[in-house]
C-alpha cells in the first residue's frame, strides 16, 4: 500500500483498523516491518510521504458510527511521525439513547496546502490572506 501511494500519482485511499490516528501509524509500521526488514526510519519516512490525512471513525456506545478525528500527517520530529488534529468529535450528551455531538475544528488549519493548490482548489492569495493554514 505504501509503495503504491509513493509512486508519484496523487489520489489514494485505504482503510485500516486501529484505536485512533496515532495507533494507525503504529499499526502501519508493524505491518511494513512484518513484511520487510527495513530500518524504522525508512518506514516512517515512507508513511509521511504517502499519507496526508487520517480520518478516524468509531462506533459509539449507542452503536452509531461517527467520524471521531481528522488529523494531518505533518512529518517527522525526532524520528517520530507527527500528527496534527484538525477536527475532533465533541460529545454533547445523550437524547433518547442516541449520542449527540458534532465534529468541531481544533483551531489548527491544514499545514500543507500545496496539493490543494495543485488541484486548483486553493490559490496563493487564499493562503496569503490568512484563509488557509493557521494564518
Amino acid at each position: 500500500m505504501l509503495q503504491a501511494m509513493n509512486t508519484g500519482h496523487d489520489g489514494s485511499l485505504s482503510t485500516g483498523h486501529s484505536n485512533g490516528p496515532q495507533d494507525m501509524i503504529s499499526r502501519l509500521e508493524t505491518m511494513v516491518l512484518s513484511g520487510a526488514p527495513l530500518p524504522i526510519e525508512v518506514v516512517r519516512q515512507q508513511i509521511c510521504s504517502a499519507i496526508d490525512i487520517i480520518v478516524h471513525l468509531s462506533r459509539l456506545r449507542d452503536r452509531s458510527r461517527h467520524v471521531i478525528e481528522i488529523s494531518e500527517v505533518i512529518g517527522l520530529e525526532e524520528g517520530e511521525v507527527v500528527l496534527r488534529p484538525l477536527f475532533r468529535f465533541q460529545e454533547e450528551g445523550e437524547e433518547a439513547g442516541q449520542v449527540k455531538g458534532e465534529l468541531r475544528a481544533t483551531g489548527h488549519g491544514l499545514q500543507d496546502m500545496s496539493k490543494l493548490q495543485m488541484a486548483g482548489l486553493l490559490n496563493e492569495d487564499d493562503q496569503l490572506k490568512g484563509r488557509g493554514g493557521d494564518g
